[in-house]
């Protein structure tokens, strides 16, 4: 019987095949170890292929597109309504079959290796920013301890390792001065990875000229340009500005009934990353705005006016989310109101 359809449930060794044929009927069910699943599927006509967008899904769409299937990967949460009872293999597999072939179902565009590579940096980036934070917050409150502080700030952390290695050898007991002094090279370390990740990514950044166009947008720099290019492969899978606005989850969430719309908190779904930076872009933004107040401006002056400072910069970020969409999808540069004018 012919295979049009099967719903693969991935793992790391064992691996759940749900496939059926035309009219929905289950053709087969079975498990695959890992060394036998490329040639299962290299023995099969071409067919569609469902999967979780997860761990390693990119790596096998890739894998399946080569032997000639039509790979689709999907939202975990969009799978879940599907399981019809239970939670195990076979049933997440027939779940991922099921939805695949829903004509409302969303999809996530497969990634290249290069567009993963640069995201790995921003990943590995972002790890070691946040032991950054994690050892230097150690390293301030082991000095309070003995009297010693600084003012906020990850700059700041530099003086406090000045005391340490100068004079805390005389103000600190000696075991002291051993254990801040190992927090002490950690720091030095995770900055020179962080700074070499850095370089690397603005080296990606001025060969991609789609992150190119995307810098021109005030509060988008090199890092938050790449990490857009990299993420959004296709930016016409979204409808609209507001659409992309709202995977990244800088969208008020409703709920909504009767006719009566109830517009709540931002729903913070979506890429967590993309919207952490876009929020950093819009708070350096605001800082300037408010400095300056020009015309230009004007819409984000009068809503600083009368809402919140963190209200106005996720509104922001709203804003330059919507404008990197127009930017991507007509490939153009951002042009200010005095430029279009």
């Amino acid at each position: 019987m012919t295979i049009t359809t099967i719903g693969l449930d991935l793992a790391k060794n064992v691996f759940q095949v749900h496939a059926v044929d035309h009219r929905g009927a289950v053709v087969v069910r079975r498990q695959l170890r890992r060394n036998k699943v490329l040639s299962f599927f290299a023995d099969l006509p071409p067919c569609l292929i469902g999967m979780e967008a997860c761990g390693s899904s990119h790596h096998w769409a890739r894998e399946f597109k080569l032997l000639g299937h039509d790979v689709r990967l999907m939202p975990p949460h969009y799978v879940k309504p599907y399981v019809k009872r239970g939670k195990n293999d076979a049933a997440d597999a027939a779940a991922i079959c099921e939805a695949v072939s829903r004509p409302s179902m969303r999809f996530v565009p497969v990634k290249g290796t290069q567009q993963q590579s640069v995201l790995m940096l921003h990943r590995t980036r972002s790890l070691l920013v946040r032991q950054r934070t994690m050892l230097a917050n150690a390293l301030r409150s082991h000095l309070s301890e003995f009297g010693i502080v600084a003012a906020k700030g990850i700059e700041n952390i530099a003086k406090l390792a000045a005391i340490v290695e100068g004079e805390g050898k005389d103000r600190l007991p000696a075991a002291a001065v051993t254990a801040l002094t190992t927090i002490i090279d950690q720091l030095r370390d995770l900055k020179a990875g962080i700074d070499s990740l850095e370089k690397e990514i603005v080296r990606w950044h001025r060969k991609n000229p789609e992150s190119r166009r995307l810098a021109t947008i005030p509060g988008i720099g090199p890092i938050t340009a790449s990490a857009l290019s990299a993420t959004i492969t296709d930016p016409r899978q979204f409808k609209s500005d507001r659409q992309l606005a709202a995977w990244l989850g800088l969208v008020p969430q409703q709920n909504s009934s009767g006719g009566k719309e109830r517009l709540g908190r931002i729903s913070k779904q979506g890429d967590r990353y993309l919207r952490q930076l876009l929020v950093i872009g819009a708070t350096s933004m605001l800082g300037v705005i408010n400095k300056n107040r020009t015309t230009n401006d004007a819409w984000a002056i009068a809503l600083l006016d009368k809402k919140p400072p963190r209200l106005v910069t996720v509104a922001l970020a709203n804003k330059m989310a919507r404008i990197a969409w127009a930017i991507m999808t007509r490939q153009e540069t951002y042009k200010d109101r005095t430029a279009r004018a």
